[in-house]
């Protein structure tokens, strides 16, 4: 296996930590924020060679002829792709890429490719974000043990993070809109490329990202959502409710579960961790849900440093709605001449299963744009500590908002050759980030009374 070398930054960013301290930051550097920083904490510069560009704002507005209601125009259209990765000259570019990118040229060595082109810094937050995320640097904390956060809202607490845990939160309570709602379809295809979607209606509403909120008003709610499947026909009618609660450890994720059979909401104690994901046919654990999601207190997490890999990014032709299902999902991978990948910094941290518990990961590795806090890349080691599966975000701009967040996620599965894929939703409408939802929407009578109609 290939040895990286992981840069060490002026915060002593490489630490290993079991117990927490105090994590907000002094004015003197949170005044960093907005000069050599950007306002997540990520580096204004460029690289040293150019191709990573300076961060100049991100997309600041909307591309031409784009209106709210259409499916986004990419701002990149027109580039030319600099180069192609595959099986042959992977060894090439092996300082770019990470042990799972090149797991996946040594599985597919036929077939799996990335085209990589010119890197775009287009991450950009609404000035409200910007503001909050001064607040947290001087405010946050970590709960012990890292099952939480105090005195932090509306987005990652820590954009200058001294730990690993600290960089997982950023990801967790990062930015994403103040509520939206959409329909998506996820798969597990077959080796053989057969699959069968589940169409799902998604509604999110994110109490800790309320312009208003306070870290007394969300009453310990990250968000609230609500799921509804629409096809197919066997799963139809089923709904899930999610509180997704901020401190897990002492008070878990509440989630309630409707099956059309049985005409009752039931709590679902064990919607967490390493439970299946409903309806994955087994490819993805509950806590792979948005990368990573749910209590982090299973691990022992270490802050790598930073690396400069090419990762999914801009990935406007995916989120198409001139693209099809169909062209997407393909045996073995996702059509890879519709993903676009791009030279990004990455924040790396790892996760190691704490002594005496269990989990079906015994090693985890996460790599978050240094511009949004997203997870792009993760990887998931088995008990023998053998790479087991891979999986990647792949990222647009929610220019209206604007938000960065994925517009399709997936997981790899090493050992039995197939792979999940979520956000299928090319053939639905836009996301709709405006959709007048209230937190009495996410009532369990409210979903009682959704249910039965």
């Amino acid at each position: 296996m290939t040895r990286h070398r992981y840069s060490i930054l002026t915060f002593a960013l490489a630490l290993s930590v079991s117990t927490f301290t105090q994590a907000k930051v002094s004015e003197e550097v949170a005044s960093r924020l907005g000069r050599d920083l950007t306002p997540l904490g990520a580096q204004m510069t460029g690289n040293a060679d150019g191709s990573i560009p300076a961060w100049t704002g991100g997309i600041t507005e909307p591309p031409a002829g784009y209106e709210k209601g259409m499916w986004h125009i990419d701002p990149f259209a027109g580039e030319t792709p600099l180069f192609t990765i595959d099986a042959k000259n992977a060894s090439q570019y092996a300082a770019h890429l990470t042990e799972g990118q090149q797991a996946l040229f040594r599985t597919y060595p036929d077939s799996y490719k990335m085209i990589v082109y010119p890197s775009h810094r287009s991450a950009s937050y609404p000035q409200y974000v910007y503001d909050a995320l001064k607040r947290n640097a001087l405010n946050a904390e970590v709960m012990p043990r890292g099952t939480g956060v105090r005195n932090a809202v509306i987005t990652s607490p820590f954009p200058i993070p001294q730990s690993g845990i600290e960089a997982l939160w950023n990801h967790t309570l990062r930015y994403r809109g103040e509520q939206v709602k959409f329909r998506s379809a996820f798969a597990s295809p077959n080796r053989n490329g057969s699959y069968t979607p589940v169409l799902t209606e998604y509604e999110y509403f994110f109490t800790y990202s309320q312009p208003d909120a306070t870290p007394e008003s969300i009453n310990n709610i990250i968000f609230m959502l609500r799921t509804r499947v629409l096809s197919p026909p066997k799963l139809a009618g089923t709904m899930t409710l999610v509180h997704e609660t901020l401190d897990q450890v002492r008070s878990p994720r509440k989630a309630w579960r409707y099956e059309t059979g049985q005409r009752r909401l039931r709590r679902s104690p064990q919607l967490a961790y390493e439970t299946d994901l409903p309806n994955s046919e087994s490819q993805r654990s509950v806590d792979q849900l948005d990368m990573y999601n749910g209590a982090p207190d299973q691990y022992e997490w270490t802050l790598k440093g930073k690396r400069e890999i090419y990762i999914p990014y801009n990935a406007y032709r995916l989120h198409s709605d001139n693209t099809t299902i169909q062209e997407i999902v393909r045996p073995q991978h996702i059509n890879q001449d519709l993903a676009r990948y791009e030279l990004h910094r990455v924040w790396v941290v790892e996760g190691v299963l704490r002594e005496g518990l269990s989990h079906i990961y015994s090693k985890r590795r996460m790599y978050l744009d240094e511009d949004s806090w997203q997870i792009v890349l993760s990887e998931e080691f088995d008990n023998d500590g053998k790479l087991w599966r891979v999986s990647e975000a792949h990222l647009i701009n929610y220019y209206e908002v604007p938000v960065p967040w994925t517009t399709l996620d997936l997981t790899y599965d090493l050992k039995n050759g197939r792979y999940f894929v979520d956000g299928l939703d090319n053939d639905q409408q836009p996301r709709d980030f405006a959709p007048e939802l209230s937190p009495r929407d996410f009532s369990t009578s409210a979903v009682r009374r959704a249910a039965r109609r």
